[in-house]
């Protein structure tokens, strides 16, 4: 069965930008077909990727400054499979579960998700997030490595420990909306699955950008956030990691937005 609800700025200077101040409380709205709850999401200013001083920075990750023009909503947590059974009538997962993440879902299958959902309910169109939305959201006007500070524990996310080659921590996932969620009420955004964006893997220009799409010609897309299957390192705001649209796994789902009308 659906989840209940219940589970459910402006540059100071060229090289500051101001924080996003978090909305107290969010703004909801749950999507009648499926019961998945959204929080709406200002537009706004913010600073994408990570500072030089992060603790496991890379050079993909540089720091730029990209206004989002539009509010959006965004899922409050992962698709899980009793959503995705709803709408596509499959159930792809590896781990079997209503309330847990979808998995095992490629780019294009999620674009399909999208689609049918679109068709489904009535008004703005479902998507993907666009990388810069996705990161945007996660950092809810933080400037840390994750939402909450510069470390990430187990108590907080489901992540890996890695260990002399071995895999530690809760080794499947987790049901949704199980840790407690970031400063605007988005849940997972740190660890379960890894959540597949629209962007093409792009290089990251230098200048200021406006509602930035990564475009370029590259064979991957982005995928962000971690995994159960992965280190907390990998969960951080800003890292960027790929797969190509064809790809699947027992640790890569995704989480949608919807235009506002």
């Amino acid at each position: 069965m659906p989840l209940s609800p219940g589970r459910a700025i402006v540059l100071a200077t060229a090289l500051a930008v101001a924080a996003v101040p978090a909305p107290s409380p969010p703004r909801t709205w749950v999507e009648p077909v499926t019961g998945m709850p959204f929080v709406s999401i200002p537009a706004g200013t913010f600073e994408m990727g990570s500072p030089e001083r992060e603790a496991g920075r890379e050079p993909q990750e540089r720091a730029h400054a990209v206004t989002l023009t539009r509010p959006f909503w965004i899922g409050a947590h992962e698709v899980t499979q009793a959503q995705w059974r709803t709408v596509m009538g499959t159930a792809p997962s590896h781990f079997r579960g209503d309330d847990l993440p979808v998995e095992r879902v490629s780019w294009h299958d999620v674009q399909a998700f999208v689609a049918r959902l679109s068709a489904l309910s009535p008004g703005p169109r479902f998507r993907l997030p666009t990388e810069a939305e996705w990161e945007y959201a996660c950092r809810a006007g933080s400037r840390t490595a994750y939402a909450w500070g510069d470390t990430l524990s187990l108590e907080e996310a489901n992540v890996a420990v890695l260990e002399r080659g071995a895999l530690g921590g809760r080794r499947r996932t987790t049901p949704v909306a199980t840790f407690r969620p970031n400063a605007w009420g988005l849940y997972d955004m740190h660890g379960n699955v890894w959540e597949w964006t629209e962007d093409a893997h792009c290089a990251y220009g230098t200048a200021p950008a406006r509602d930035p799409v990564g475009r370029c010609n590259a064979a991957t897309k982005v995928i962000r956030g971690g995994s159960w299957y992965f280190a907390a390192d990998s969960a951080r705001c800003g890292l960027r990691y790929t797969h190509r649209p064809k790809d699947v796994g027992f640790s890569l789902g995704v989480r949608v937005v919807r235009d506002v009308g």
